[in-house]
């Protein structure tokens, strides 16, 4: 794959930590939708919320590795026992299961993808959220990322994501900053290896809050960000 380098207008970010103390405050979504949820889809709708709320409608790119695994290990094992699956806890376990939450709550028919891409998940989901509104600036589009370690089941998972939620609006009308993105062969060099990030959403999330550079490594590819104050 050749060398991208692409820059995406950001007018609101959020974060949900994998460790924190409390449960996402998911108020704006009623209870009887709310217990039947996962920990991911809560923290995944916390962070939606948080950048979305005040847009009427928004084009979605939700992305996560494993997605809701937990929940499939779940069915997995209830039906290994002989036991009769429930239809919600099925319908609930794929991978785009906060998309039509997120689109059902809100009254937006506007598109929803999903997408899912190892341990670059996170990286090419900002480029499909870059590239959908590249398309068409007119409207904003939300970039939602979440995930969680696999269930124990399978066993050691090579590059193991972290957890937690990050969205960011594109919407360069209201854009507070510039999140500069760039994915590159990936480099030889041991000494810049031993330096990486642990993943591609600690790397993103550090640039976010810091303001700072971040560089993630990979076993094909180097990939960076940068932000850049302002419009």
């Amino acid at each position: 794959m050749p060398d991208l380098h692409w820059i995406i207008p950001v007018a609101r970010s959020s974060i949900w930590p994998a460790a924190a103390s409390v449960a996402p405050d998911i108020g704006f979504i009623e209870p009887l939708t709310r217990r039947r949820l996962s920990t991911l889809s809560r923290a995944a709708l916390k962070v939606a919320h948080d950048c979305a709320a005040h847009v009427p409608a928004v084009r979605l790119v939700f992305a996560s590795r494993h997605g809701e695994l937990r929940r499939t290990t779940d069915v997995l094992h209830t039906m290994d026992a002989g036991k009769t699956v429930s239809p919600t806890s099925f319908s609930l376990s794929v991978l785009n299961t906060m998309t039509g939450i997120f689109g059902i709550v809100r009254g937006d028919r506007t598109p929803a993808s999903a997408l899912s891409a190892g341990n670059e998940t996170l990286g090419y989901a900002l480029l499909e959220a870059y590239a959908q509104y590249a398309t068409d600036p007119s409207s904003p589009v939300l970039l939602v990322y979440a995930d969680e370690p696999a269930d124990p089941t399978y066993g050691p998972v090579e590059d193991e994501v972290d957890g937690g939620a990050l969205a960011i609006l594109l919407d360069a009308s209201a854009q507070t900053g510039r999140l500069e993105c760039a994915r590159n062969a990936a480099s030889d060099d041991a000494d810049t290896l031993r330096t990486s990030f642990p993943s591609q959403s600690a790397a993103v999330q550090h640039c976010l809050d810091t303001r700072a550079s971040s560089e993630w490594h990979g076993m094909s590819s180097t990939w960076q960000w940068c932000w850049h104050e302002g419009a």
